[in-house]
């Protein structure tokens, strides 16, 4: 579980709020520690190096 301080836990207090939802303090630890799993693959997709010679295409083609 996240410290109480983390800027995830802010978001989803902050999130929460916004929404109007009503959020049980487990309920807030599992959306804080998915988050943290996502932020975790999206880091390591996002450091992944690509060559300059890829190109971003509109539709997949295998």
């Amino acid at each position: 579980m996240s410290d109480r301080n983390d800027p995830l836990t802010a978001y989803v207090e902050q999130m929460a709020r916004v929404l109007d939802l009503s959020l049980s303090p487990e309920q807030q630890a599992g959306v804080v520690d998915n988050l943290e799993k996502i932020e975790a693959i999206a880091k390591f997709v996002n450091d992944f190096p690509l060559p300059e010679t890829v190109q971003a295409a509109p539709t997949f083609q295998p």
